[in-house]
């Protein structure tokens, strides 16, 4: 959950690292962090809970977008591109990390085939008369 809460407050800084390093006024720039900052801060906030955490891997295309970005579009200021790939492999790397599991939910259709799945264990633990 920390490495989750950690790449919302990534998301959020890159959406203010453009005002706060003074290239608000590149466009391109700027609207890059406009719309990927938000991106990673609402999957960022999502993944954040046991049932959703699967969302965590969803910031791995805007991380690498964030690494592949100063060429794509042709940044001009350093600061812009060391601030775009720090973030972007922070993310990537934050996004990996799994977190503490203290449970299972649901199991959706592979429940039905596994045979260990949590109807065959009760029926195993009652005793037959």
């Amino acid at each position: 959950m920390w490495a989750q809460i950690i790449n919302a407050l990534l998301g959020i800084w890159l959406m203010a690292s453009p005002a706060v390093f003074g290239f608000a006024d590149d466009r391109t720039i700027s609207n890059n962090a406009h719309i990927v900052g938000p991106v990673i801060a609402s999957f960022g906030i999502i993944a954040c809970w046991e049932a959703t955490r699967v969302v965590r891997y969803y910031n791995l295309l805007p991380g690498a977008w964030l690494l592949l970005t100063p060429w794509v579009l042709g940044y001009d200021t350093t600061t812009a591109i060391v601030n775009d790939l720090v973030i972007g492999a922070a993310v990537i790397g934050l996004s990996l990390v799994k977190g503490k599991v203290s449970g299972t939910y649901g199991g959706g259709w592979s429940a039905i085939w596994k045979k260990d799945s949590l109807h065959a264990t009760e029926a195993r633990r009652q005793p037959r008369v």
